[in-house]
């Protein structure tokens, strides 16, 4: 056993001191809270976040639900029964979704999500799939290629 193993009881709990008994016990008069001022006060401590009329800081700073992205991932996003309509083991990407009229406007690289049915085999080429897309597609007799991403040409100022 050491000095530092040492400790209280288990269960026990320590009396607290006695403050404004006179000078002999330490704490008298002033209760070891100084002469004046805010902090020597009864009802002393003021609430957690103030600054002493200040506007604190929780005030000062927007309040957001979430903080925005920096650069966001924007997908087009296509759905599986969307591909249905197309002829079987035609070729499907980004250019033949809008010479087909399923995709209206280019948002960005295709992805393919899988909600809907799929009967029709189909050869994808997107730049993502989900999980459910991926097999149902295969399930139709498909076949599933991740495009090769583009490297963005660097912009001149």
């Amino acid at each position: 056993m050491k000095i530092q193993d040492i400790g209280p009881k288990k269960g026990s709990k320590k009396r607290g001191r006695r403050v404004g008994r006179g000078i002999a016990a330490g704490q008298g008069a002033s209760c070891g809270f100084g002469m004046r001022g805010q902090k020597s006060r009864s009802g002393r401590p003021t609430r957690p976040g103030f600054e002493g009329g200040q506007m604190p800081l929780y005030r000062r700073v927007p309040k957001l639900k979430h903080f925005t992205v920096i650069n966001p991932k924007a997908f087009t996003v296509v759905n599986v029964g969307k591909l249905a309509s197309l002829a079987a083991n035609s070729d499907v990407n980004m250019a033949s979704l809008m010479e087909a009229g399923i995709v209206t406007s280019n948002d960005g690289p295709l992805k393919i999500l899988g909600d809907g049915e799929l009967t029709v085999a189909l050869k994808v080429e997107a730049a993502g799939f989900t999980a459910s897309a991926k097999s149902k597609i295969e399930a139709a007799g498909g076949t599933c290629t991740i495009a090769a991403r583009k490297v963005a040409a660097a912009k001149e100022a």
